[in-house]
């Protein structure tokens, strides 16, 4: 079989803000819902190895159906807003969509299922619709379902099924706004009845679990009253339950029903066990500590994890002694602007704990091997957790920064680590946490960009020492060099947000030191009592945990540019560094302009009026010369960089072609465009699902006398079938001297094509396709960006190939493109020319 032509090197992505959206597998890989997708991330390898794409609304719950002898699962569930569940199963190493179960009327919030006899799956989902339904898929691959439960007003939050013990008869366990926990016994196969209601939350049960413990269950239920309440349930059969009771012993009180089944009838005593106090908001999630393997027999630990707002996790277990259920360990993090955490879930082993907040972080923590009882913070995958609308390549394509609706702008690169053989990405600085939501961002050398959002104002950030420094340590690059190339001698150490405002301020060596007051204990003024920075200078070795990224990686903001008059939309900046383009968003001619900006003062240099509604983006051509901007009134403007002039310096540029409402092409919003490297064509592509090469841009170096040469289709018009969101020229020519060019589409997927310029036009047969990203790499919804990076060879692997002519050449073979999308995701794709 030959190499595939795009393989997926990198996800960026993180969970959605519901409660029961991670499950960890007794595989060891983490499933949770990201947007409208499944994601798999294994935490060993550190990377995202598959995305399962199903769902049309956002996935609030994910669930592995565990297996008995705890092997490595082969099926998963998974509910979302589109108001369906899906069961997932592995065929061949890939998870693929089993059976789907629609009938719940509004989104579905938890799941769970276990395996009944014959191997069918028992199902049980809760929706905002307040039904609970319970649902089963035999061999057939079809679902049916069993029941429905109704709760009228109230909601269920969350639900649980087990086997009773000494039988196969499943127990179904519910908690919602009625404070109860509700439990369900389906007997003879058939309808649920109620076994009973158990009372004690004072407020909503965000959580219930079931544990099997030899001939007893055990279930944990949690709640926004700040509890957690374990309950035992055991079998009663067997021994006679009208004994005299001895009103001389103190007795925990029993609650007692009967379960029929076949033709013998069980009867079950439900009992508390024990109450949990120790978080201080209310708990969101629990989990009971997975069962191992020991000495042949499987053994279920007695451990309970629980996840709160208040932004702790604790492990809860009996004490050796005296059976006493207390507090083992407490981890969560301090400070930061964060909201706590939403669920918990520990690995299969018991060395890791994750815990995932309410900006879809995932926290993790790994035991350490020698000290009993220490967690240390773990490296985890992270993401934005909204729509991502831009990113960019550093100039020499070692880093991606990217930009989104989460009003962050991160910093993604591959660490080196010498432990693992593979070079995995991480994100280690997240230089803007902003008040509005981004929009674009441009690069401007190789430490400093400038970025826009839903503001008039375009911000521009350098990066401090503390960056750089980090950045080598991670990335194996030597600091020296990297202090040499960015102006080292009065970069800040870090920058921190004050508590009121939107811009980093810096943060130098001298304000790290402790002021020393004289009189101790008295402040001299009410600002001296809280601490101006939040910074610390880190010393990074690894890739840093969440806490740390919103505190203590921010860049610098070193200017504001003040001149748009409404929301930012699109940058651009020059290969020589010197101008920045910007464009917002506008519905008249006169807002319409593009704006030059001069990266030497930042000082606005010119306006340049053409077109009447947004510009939606511009590119400047690879040699400087040429700035090509497309808008959404479907016509696209081209502009020259006029000759310095001894009076005028500083680079002007000048209106050199552009179309008109009869020359225009595309009939639709133009939203992408790019510049072949030789700066000869340029691309657009538009919602009318065509894609459009335009050239030949030669300029004459002979002043203004001559005619520019007419810029028409230089391709034929192709047409992609769905509407082209993205376009990019790879910066490395085909072997046989033609273009590849990237185009994205609202669908989420990307297409590869090759396009030759001596080729006859008219036939078509310019245009050859060559790949395009299969169902698992797509992304899930519209594709905002792609870049390629701006070098041959991917990034991480160039260091470490053996010296030899062969393997650089092997390596010079491979380009990189980043995509950024509408799905939440950042992907990196690693191609092969020569597989093309």
């Amino acid at each position: 079989m030959a190499a595939p032509v795009i393989e997926t090197c990198h996800v960026a992505c993180c969970a959605n803000r519901t409660p029961n959206v991670v499950s960890w597998g007794r595989g060891g890989i983490i499933a949770f819902g990201t947007c409208t997708s499944v994601a798999l991330y294994d935490p060993q390898g550190r990377g995202v190895v598959a995305v399962l794409n199903g769902h049309t609304g956002r996935v609030n719950t994910v669930q592995w159906v565990h297996r008995e002898d705890c092997a490595p699962e082969r099926h998963l569930v998974s509910g979302g807003s589109d108001n369906r569940l899906i069961v997932w199963e592995a065929q061949n190493g890939k998870f693929v969509q089993l059976v789907e179960c629609k009938g719940h009327t509004g989104p579905v919030c938890a799941v769970d299922a276990i395996y009944v006899e014959d191997s069918r799956i028992l199902v049980a989902s809760s929706a905002s619709d307040s039904t609970v339904r319970l649902w089963l898929c035999n061999e057939d691959n079809e679902a049916e379902c069993l029941h429905t439960l109704s709760f009228g007003s109230s909601f269920m939050m969350d639900v649980s099924l087990a086997l009773l013990p000494g039988s196969r008869v499943p127990i179904l366990a519910c908690g919602g706004d009625d404070s109860q926990v509700h439990m369900y016994v389906q007997s003879n196969g058939e309808q649920l009845h109620k076994a009973m209601s158990l009372q004690g939350h004072e407020d909503w049960i965000r959580g219930v679990a079931w544990a099997s413990l030899g001939g007893e269950l055990l279930l944990a239920s949690c709640s926004q009253d700040c509890l957690i309440r374990v309950w035992r349930l055991c079998d009663k059969s067997g021994t006679d339950a009208h004994v005299e009771d001895d009103h001389a012993v103190i007795k925990m009180k029993e609650d007692v029903f009967e379960v029929k089944e076949r033709d013998a009838s069980s009867v079950f005593a439900v009992s508390l066990e024990t109450v949990l106090a120790g978080h201080e908001n209310w708990v969101y999630g629990v989990h009971w500590q997975p069962p191992l393997y020991k000495g042949g027999e499987l053994q279920q630990p007695l451990g309970l994890l629980s996840a709160s707002m208040d932004k702790t996790m604790i492990f809860w277990a009996p004490e050796e002694g005296s059976g006493v259920w207390v507090e083992q360990v407490r981890v969560g993090e301090v400070g930061g602007n964060t909201l706590g955490f939403y669920g918990c879930q520990m690995s299969p082993d018991g060395s890791m704990i994750v815990a995932h907040a309410f900006h879809g972080a995932l926290h993790l923590w790994c035991k350490e091997k020698d000290k009993e009882g220490r967690w240390r913070p773990g490296v985890v995958i992270s993401g934005h957790f909204n729509a991502v609308q831009d990113l960019s390549w550093d100039p020499d394509g070692e880093f991606i920064l990217s930009v989104g609706s989460d009003q962050t702008t991160r910093l993604f690169t591959p660490w080196r680590n010498q432990d693992a053989k593979q070079v995995t990405w991480h994100e280690i600085s997240r230089p803007q946490i902003h008040g509005y939501d981004m929009q674009c961002l441009a690069m401007v050398g190789r430490f400093q960009f400038v970025s826009g959002a839903d503001e008039k104002v375009l911000r521009v950030f350098q990066a401090p020492r503390n960056f750089v420094e980090n950045f080598a340590n991670i990335s194996g690059t030597s600091r020296e060099k990297l202090l040499a190339s960015s102006d080292s001698a009065n970069l800040p150490e870090g920058a921190s947000t004050p508590a009121l405002g939107l811009s980093n301020k810096a943060v130098f060596q001298g304000d790290l030191a402790p002021k020393t007051n004289e009189k101790e204990g008295q402040f001299n003024s009410a600002s001296d009592q809280y601490q101006e920075s939040y910074f610390q200078p880190l010393i990074m070795t690894e890739p840093p945990p969440e806490d740390h990224l919103l505190q203590n990686t921010l860049w610098p903001e070193v200017q504001k540019l003040y001149g748009h008059g409404f929301e930012m939309f699109c940058l651009a900046s020059d290969s020589a560094r010197a101008v920045v383009a910007s464009a917002c968003k506008a519905s008249k001619a006169e807002h319409a302009a593009v704006l030059l900006w001069s990266t030497a003062t930042w000082r606005q240099l010119q306006t340049l009026p053409c077109h009447t509604l947004t510009v939606t983006q511009m590119a400047f051509s690879p040699d400087a010369q040429l700035l090509l901007a497309v808008s959404r009134d479907r016509t696209w403007s081209l502009w020259r960089r006029n000759l310095p002039t001894p009076e005028r310096p500083e680079p002007r540029f000048s209106l050199y072609a552009h179309t008109g409402k009869d020359t225009a092409v595309h009939s639709r919003i133009i939203w992408s465009c790019d510049w072949s490297p030789d700066s000869k064509y340029f691309v657009t592509s538009s919602r009318d699902k065509k894609v459009i090469v335009w050239g030949p841009c030669i300029l004459e170096d002979s002043g203004d006398s001559v005619l520019p040469t007419e810029i028409k289709p230089c391709s034929s018009i192709l047409d992609v079938g769905d509407s082209a969101t993205a376009v990019a020229f790879c910066p490395v020519l085909c072997s046989d001297n033609s273009y590849l060019l990237a185009v994205g589409l609202e669908g989420g997927s990307i297409l590869l094509y090759r396009w030759s310029a001596g080729q006859e036009p008219a036939g078509g047969h310019d245009w050859s396709s060559c790949g395009e990203t299969d169902i698992s790499q797509s992304h899930a919804l519209t594709v905002k960006r792609l870049r390629w990076r701006p070098r041959p060879g991917r990034v991480g692997h160039e260091n470490n190939t053996p010296d030899g002519q062969t393997a650089v050449e092997e390596e010079n073979s491979w380009v990189q493109l980043a995509s950024a999308s509408a799905d939440h995701s950042v992907k990196i794709f690693n191609i092969n020319k020569r597989a093309l």
